[in-house]
This record gives structure tokens, sequence and C-alpha cells, in this order.
């Protein structure tokens, strides 16, 4: 197994090559005026013209002045061109949050009277923009095991537009063939939405495989150090524009340009970050997995995860993210002992969100997860005894000692 692990973090490192130079460079040059090496930080919420004609062109689309800030800014076209490049696409869409991407995403392409396929295994807030918020507005969604992609062809109505994928999921890690639901989405007329945010495109970048728009919380591994709320999304200039248009230029959902600049500066090292991440996140998952008190560990470098064969030919890498589970014992039921892990950790920070520098734990069945209706959440495979941990940067013996440590006492 160590030389398993060994051989996976030489293929980090050279996945940390392939982007690190666009990690630092793209959407970047010196300040024209200044020669200032940073991206100007401009917080001007509306923009002088030349003369009349120029404003009229500018709002004609026949130039490419600057008009306001909810509609285009310097500094976050910056960010926004950083993006596109590290995810392969020809234009991305800085929003203000991961939930404005995708609720901005949807509702560009969705209208009242259509219908979505997600997955049951996903982020909560995002199930819950689609199993409560979108139905108020005419749009509907049916979920179903995002791991099997007959269950999406069944699961396809009439008015089916959209085939959402989140992988790997949120929390359990569960792992959807991105390129068979793009293929059955093209084959019946439909687009596809994935949200990136657990794999990065360090890990994964759903675009090559056909994806339609990908969407992250750029508040998570791209950011990475848990100062910034933002989100984006990636795709083709059309259908970006779209988006834009509606959400960003239409419903105000708008990144503020300190957060971008931020962001920026967060993604010169993502590349590094990541590296160091994901090596630790697996050495940690086949550590836990030896472990009698735990009794079962989700991640995708793992051979006994559903979905390994799977990521190893579609992800770069298996992410920085992994949780496990606890069954009841003597001193508590799992509910009880998932709690007295999060108490007993002292290195690992006991918070919601992930790809931080830092490490963080979470008990998702009561804070992230806990809107979900107790039966979806059942159905979702997301126990009362599973734990979620976003690998951070800290070394690794460190965060074996304490994870054992809590759970050894739990």
């Amino acid at each position: 197994m160590r030389d398993g692990l060994d051989a996976y973090e030489l293929s980090l490192a050279k996945r940390a090559d392939a982007l690190t130079t666009a990690c630092v460079h793209a959407g970047e040059e010196p300040d024209p005026r200044t020669g200032a090496l940073e991206a100007p930080l401009v917080l001007s919420s509306a923009f002088a013209f030349d003369d009349a004609e120029h404003a009229a062109g500018a709002f004609r689309g026949d130039n490419d002045a600057y008009i306001y800030g909810r509609w285009r800014n310097p500094t976050v076209e910056v960010l926004e061109h950083k993006l596109a490049a590290l995810e392969g696409t020809a234009s991305a869409c800085a929003t203000a949050s991961g939930m404005a991407a995708i609720a901005g995403a949807i509702l560009a392409n969705c209208d009242a009277g259509h219908h979505v396929v997600a997955p049951r295994s996903m982020y909560a807030e995002s199930a819950r923009l689609l199993r409560e918020r979108l139905p108020r507005f005419g749009i509907t969604t049916t979920f179903v095991d995002g791991s099997d992609p007959a269950a999406y062809a069944e699961a396809i109505r009439p008015n089916t537009r959209a085939l959402y994928i989140e992988t790997p999921s949120n929390p359990n890690l569960r792992i959807t063939d991105i390129a068979r639901v793009v293929a059955l989405a093209r084959s019946r007329g439909l687009w596809t939405l994935a949200d990136n945010t657990f794999a990065t495109p360090f890990a994964q970048t759903p675009a090559a495989l056909g994806v339609d728009l990908v969407v992250h919380s750029m508040t998570k591994g791209l950011g990475g150090h848990g100062d910034a709320i933002g989100g984006v999304i990636c795709g083709s200039e059309e259908q970006v524009a779209r988006a834009r248009d509606f959400s960003v230029k239409g419903l105000g959902g708008v990144l503020a340009p300190f957060n971008a600049f931020l962001v920026a500066r967060g993604l010169r090292t993502f590349a590094l970050r990541q590296r160091q991440s994901n090596a630790t996140a697996a050495r940690l998952a086949h550590d836990l997995a030896r472990l009698a008190s735990v009794s079962a560990v989700h991640h995708p470098s793992l051979a006994s995860h559903p979905g390994h064969e799977l990521a190893v030919t579609q992800m770069h890498a298996f992410g920085s993210l992994l949780s496990f589970e606890l069954e009841p014992n003597a001193r508590g039921s799992a509910l009880d002992r998932g709690r007295k892990v999060l108490e007993g950790v002292r290195t690992i920070t006991h918070a919601v969100s992930l790809g931080d520098a830092r490490s963080l734990l979470t008990h998702p069945a009561s804070t992230t997860h806990s809107t979900m209706p107790k039966a979806d959440r059942e159905g979702a495979g997301i126990g009362d005894g599973l734990l979620r941990l976003s690998v951070g940067l800290e070394a690794h013996h460190d965060l074996l000692e304490d994870l054992s440590r809590a759970i050894a006492s739990a």
C-alpha cells in the first residue's frame, strides 16, 4: 500500500506542475499605467465615459468600456480569466457565492414547467434549492442515485431540461460517471451542470468530459484561506454570458472586488496547496480504514470505494475531502460518538466549510445536512455517525494523532 501511495504522490506532483504556471500568471499582466505586478483593486461602482457616443456604444455592446460595477469590474475580470484557464473553459463568470452560481446557472437555463434530475447525495443547500425554493417558480426536481447513470435515464420526463452532477458528492464522496451522464443528456437534448467544488480543477475538469456548465463555491479550495465568499460559473462564451446576464446583471449576485482580489491571490498557490492536501487525505483515508473503531471510510483513493475504478479514469486526483463513519458502542450512540470526536480534536478545527488551509471537521447530520428531511438524508447515505473531514496543510502525523486519540476516546 505504501508503494501505491508513493506513486500517487508522484502523480500529484505532475498535476501540480501542469497547473502552477497558470495559477500564477493566467489573466494577469503588469498594470500598463503603473507597472504594478498585482492587479489593481478597483473599488469604483461607476466608470467615466470619453463622450456621449462612447457611452452609447458601451450600452449597445459596440465597445468594451466599463459601465457599472454590477455589470463588469476589472479586478473581477482578472479572476474570471484565471478560473476559465484552470477549468479549461472559454469563459467564466464570478458570482457573490457558490449558491448564487448554482441558482443563477439553473435559473438562466430553466423556465417554469421545466424539470431537473439531480443526485440524492449532494450539498444540502443545493438540495434545498432544488427541493424547496425552485418549485415556487415552477421548476421541479427528481432526486436519484447519482452513482447510477441508468437512474438518471429513468427519471427523465418530457419536460426535463437539465441533468445535475455533483461528484465526488457531499458528504459521502459518491462518484458519478460524468461522461455517461453527458452522453445521456446529449442524446435527449438536455444540458448538464456539474458542481466541481469538492474536486476542484486540480482533481477533476468536468468540461473536458463534455459538461456544459461547471460551478464552484470559490469560498472553498479555490480561495483556500477561509477569508472570502464567492462562486463561479464556467463554460462556453454563450452559456456564461446568458448566466451572467441573469444571475449577476439581472439578480445582482455580484462578487465584491476585494473578494475577487483575495481569491485571485489564493489561486496563485492553489496547485501547491492541493498537492499537499490531496496527498495527506489519501494517507489519512488508508490510516482510518485500518482502525477497528471506524466502520467505514469514504475516499475515492481506497480500492474498497465503489467508485474507485471510475475515479481513476475521470479524475486527475482523488481530492482533499474524506468522510468516515462511527457505529454505536457501549459509551454511546453513533450520534453521541460523532459529537465526542468533534469535541476531542485539538489540531483539527470543528467548523463547517472546506478547502481551507486548516483541516476542518464537521458532523453533517446535525449541521450542514440538518435541513434535509431525515428520510432524504438516510436515502443519501448520511448516517448519524458520519463525520466529514476537509484536509488542510497540517502534517499528516499530527492529523492522524489527533484523529486517533479523539476516536479512541469517543
